[in-house]
């Protein structure tokens, strides 16, 4: 028997089960909005440990990759630390009460809830992305619905029962943290609409949707990571460090290495080294075939070689690559949208790119972001304080890593100051409301008290310089 369709295009079944949900998280509201800084910090501990300790990660990455078909489970254990981070910046800021004093202006801010949250979880992430959103929520007091991917959703749900078990011993209502469990693409937009905040990580499609519901929202936008690597470089840690990028789960994630822009000079012993790590060079016949099964004829890239294995990849291009091998190199043939290759790939797969002289390389980065990628991320391996700061000045990214991994790096890391997230908003160029990486003060509403403080009026000669004319103010 067919399910009779409710105005807001779900099912009855549907309906009933966002109800509860949006009933039940109101509800778990009205009882931590009382709860003091202590209380909630250490709700935090709880609900990331419950996650995020060896044993349990390891069997969440298996679930994950069995049931979605999709990444590396050694590289994604390191998934993990991730939470750490997210769980040790929550607990570094404050979100009860008095947040910041900023005394020579006179102003107090307040930190307060923003109320339901709507998380979209992408495939790719069924454990990570739950983890942490519901830190940084439970960390501002809000409660969270979580709409996971179809994919995934065994992994999504038996995530957020963990943490619901960890409130629950806590004393506090398990109902902050809730996963949808009749999920498709209208039950994600019924949620996003009846929400207080979205957060939507995942395709540009979700993204977009997310932003067309009416409800505030933060989103991603498209990765299509590239990096400089100059003749100052150190090769073997950009080799090093792009192997650790690019074979990160299987390449999934939009932030892993795509293109490399390698300087003449350094391009050969750069190739050589990659290959040191693990690379495998593809020739041009074997180029044409990966070309073949990686886009349609319209450029679109296709699904099925998504974050999978070098040898699954070769595989389906037609050929064989030694076991040892971790990722797949080719030589780009151009950067423009007729040039597939210099697109985003989401797989273990890398182009490199020549340049001579660096004007050559600042105009192939903004070529390839004319491809795809505007807004997320960039990145160079230089000691030339003049490159990197020419590269910050012209690329039009919202995060740039200096001599970083940058799957690893650039949503944070133990070793740069990047706030730690799993959602990297990419500005106006991507599409998003942010440039920033999406953290703690996105999940807060902010009350500013101000005092009056000495006046700070300067006089119309210093604020309008040499176009004054006293004349004019007789």
């Amino acid at each position: 028997m067919t399910q009779v369709e409710t105005k807001s295009g779900i099912t009855a079944e549907q309906q009933d089960e966002l109800d509860q949900a949006f009933d039940r998280a109101r509800k778990a509201l009205a009882i931590v909005e009382s709860y003091d800084q202590a209380r909630v910090d250490r709700l935090c501990q709880a609900i990331a440990w419950a996650v995020a300790n060896k044993r349990t990660f390891t069997r969440l990455v298996g679930e994950g990759i069995a049931e979605s078909g999709l990444g590396d489970p050694d590289s994604r254990m390191g998934k993990r630390m991730k939470i750490r981070g997210v769980l040790r910046d929550a607990l570094r800021q404050k979100s009860v009460g008095i947040i910041e004093e900023i005394a020579e202006k006179g102003i107090v801010k307040y930190g307060k809830p923003v109320g339901v949250i709507a998380c979209i979880v992408p495939t790719t992430n069924p454990d990570l992305t739950p983890a942490g959103n519901a830190i940084y929520a439970i960390k501002a007091r809000d409660a969270v619905i979580f709409s996971p991917h179809p994919r995934s959703k065994k992994t999504s749900f038996e995530t957020v029962r963990l943490m619901r078990e960890a409130l629950e011993r806590e004393g506090a209502p398990a109902d902050l943290l809730q996963c949808l469990t009749k999920v498709n693409i209208p039950m994600s937009q019924a949620l996003m609409a009846r929400a207080d905040l979205i957060i939507a990580t995942g395709g540009q499609p979700m993204v977009r949707a997310a932003y067309s519901s009416g409800t505030p929202a933060y989103g991603v936008g498209a990765g299509n990571s590239t990096m400089v690597i100059d003749e100052t470089a150190d090769i073997a840690e950009a080799a090093l460090n792009t192997r650790l990028s690019k074979t990160s789960d299987f390449g999934s994630g939009c932030s892993a290495d795509g293109n490399l822009i390698i300087e003449a000079s350094v391009f050969d012993r750069m190739l050589a080294q990659l290959q040191a790590e693990g690379g495998f060079l593809a020739n041009d016949e074997q180029k044409v075939a990966l070309r073949r099964v990686m886009w349609d004829e319209e450029g679109h890239r296709l699904p099925n070689t998504v974050a999978i294995a070098p040898q699954q990849l070769a595989s389906a291009a037609g050929f064989t690559i030694p076991d040892d091998r971790k990722f797949i190199i080719v030589r780009g043939d151009g950067i423009g949208k007729q040039h597939p290759f210099s697109r985003e790939k989401l797989t273990t797969l890398l182009a490199v790119y020549k340049y001579s002289g660096f004007d050559q390389a600042l105009d192939m980065m903004r070529a390839v972001y004319e491809v795809g990628g505007k807004g997320h991320s960039c990145g160079i391996y230089s000691f030339d304080q003049e490159h990197i700061h020419r590269l910050a000045m012209a690329a039009p990214v919202s995060r740039i890593m200096v001599r970083q991994p940058q799957s690893k790096a650039n949503a944070g890391a133990f070793n740069n100051g990047m706030p730690m997230t799993s959602s990297l908003g990419c500005g106006t160029w991507g599409g998003n409301i942010v440039s920033e990486n999406v953290h703690l003060k996105h999940y807060m509403n902010t009350t500013w008290v101000s005092v009056p403080i000495k006046e700070d009026r300067p006089s119309d000669a210093e604020l309008f310089g040499d176009f004054y004319d006293p004349a004019l103010e007789a």
